[in-house]
């Protein structure tokens, strides 16, 4: 196995930090980008520095930041074969009451700065007619449930923009692929946003603490079920790193909540269906890497 140059977006925690420590663990150089690494981030940086991992200041809401961050990236190392973008922001709350800030804090991260971040990266990648680009979606990218609305509207575009970079980037021998996690205990939970608007939410009277019920149910769902560790996404970001280009599924759901299951044939069903649509109309080579 070759070793890989990896740049992670969000390591700072979560799945991010998960993932450097284990491609680290595996041979695997990587670049994680984080915010505050010399503030709020110093000791996780540290960590990771500590371990062989080069520590990259980014903010994905910031073009500045972001350019700035790969260009130094690709200049120390040479080149970066696989683009991670992970850094995400979680939601709970009654949709009406999140502000139309609320949903731009949101996309800038969520959206916008998953786009900043392949823009910059993805002119290199086709150059040298190589890369991987995984982007770490969610299940609730498949499907919906109330009180993470504006979440599941994120994550439904990452999956969107996701089919179309896989198709217009595979005549490059660019991979594209998506990671689909349940919810797991790590500390994404801690930085979830709620809605700005607490007038608008307590007009729902009753049902106005059902947000805050529904997540102390979900982690208590959680706490029962260890099994649900989230080692096991930055396993399935391993394997796929490890596989060889143009055989990476598309799509790889990962949940022991009991989720999954119903998902992947959903994930089979549309992948029939965009075969034969592209087939159709004559682009069914784009679904292949070169």
């Amino acid at each position: 196995m070759s070793t890989l140059n990896v740049l992670i977006t969000g390591a700072a925690g979560g799945f991010g930090q998960l993932m450097a420590r284990t491609l680290l663990a595996n041979g695997h150089s990587v670049i994680a980008t984080m915010r505050g690494v010399q503030s709020k981030n110093k000791g996780v940086a540290e960590q990771l520095s500590a371990l062989g991992a080069e520590i990259v200041e980014m903010d994905v809401t910031s073009d500045s930041s972001v350019k700035t961050a790969v260009e130094s990236a690709l200049k120390k190392h040479g080149g970066i074969d696989v683009l991670i973008n992970n850094a995400a922001l979680g939601v709970i709350g009654l949709q009406e009451a999140f502000t139309i800030e609320d949903f731009k804090k949101l996309y800038d991260v969520n959206v916008f700065g998953l786009v900043r971040v392949t823009r910059e990266i993805l002119p290199h990648f086709r150059q040298k007619q190589t890369g991987l680009v995984m982007n770490i979606s969610s299940l609730l990218g498949r499907i919906t449930l109330p009180f993470y609305g504006p979440y599941n509207s994120t994550k439904w575009a990452v999956e969107a923009l996701s089919e179309n970079y896989r198709a217009e980037l595979s005549s490059f021998g660019v991979d594209v692929c998506i990671v689909e996690p349940g919810g797991f205990p790590t500390t994404f939970m801690d930085h979830i946003l709620r809605p700005s608007d607490t007038a608008r939410t307590q007009q729902y009277g009753t049902m106005a603490d059902a947000p805050e019920m529904s997540l102390n149910g979900f982690k208590q769902a959680l706490a029962d079920k260890p099994e649900q560790n989230p080692q096991l996404v930055a396993d399935a970001v391993l394997t796929l790193i490890n596989m060889s280009k143009g055989t990476r599924p598309f799509r790889t759901t990962v949940d022991k909540l009991g989720m999954s299951d119903a998902i992947i044939v959903y994930n089979q069903q549309l992948q029939k269906i965009t075969e034969s649509v592209f087939g159709h109309y004559g682009m069914g080579h784009l679904l292949k890497v070169a």
